[in-house]
């Protein structure tokens, strides 16, 4: 099975486990980037008119990304990645998955918390790519060995 691992990080901590990831499953990566970088002001979750809060809740925006030819056409599975914002999915992951046509693909998410769970995150996405297997790859905080992560895929059974 070919494989990718595609992640979204607005501080860096996600960055960071998509590389070792990447290292440890031997497969391409891909980053999910905002056509316009995220501030530490737009991050600011107790301002209820930042651009993450503005985003996240309206379940219907979708949030422009820069380039959206990450060639998912050639592989079996994508491992999705990104931080928990507001216990789901920020939407611009939404808009990266309703760039492709993943049906038949399975679609490994994992996310990184700053205490959130990953609470509705899969049902919330599962709408933007029909026809996709969702495996909950669940929260991976903490800097992760490469041996951990060959640890966790292999649990997921793929």
């Amino acid at each position: 099975m070919k494989k990718i691992v595609t992640y979204f990080s607005a501080s860096g901590t996600t960055k960071a486990l998509a590389e070792t990831m990447k290292e440890a499953l031997g497969c391409d990566i891909y980053e999910i980037q905002p056509e316009k970088k995220y501030t530490q002001a737009d991050l600011d979750w107790r301002d209820k008119n930042s651009r993450s809060s503005v985003e996240m809740n309206d379940k219907s925006f979708r949030p422009a990304i820069k380039d959206i030819d990450a060639g998912l056409g050639e592989y079996d599975v994508i491992y999705v990645g990104f931080p928990i914002w507001w216990y789901v999915a920020p939407t611009i992951v939404n808009t990266f998955l309703e760039k492709y046509d993943l049906g038949g693909k399975k679609i490994v998410v994992f996310a990184t918390s700053g205490g959130s769970k990953m609470g509705n995150t899969v049902k919330e996405l599962e709408v933007s790519a029909k026809g996709a297997e969702f495996i909950d790859g669940g929260i991976l905080n903490g800097k992760k060995t490469a041996e951990e992560i060959a640890e966790w895929d292999k649990g997921l059974g793929l």
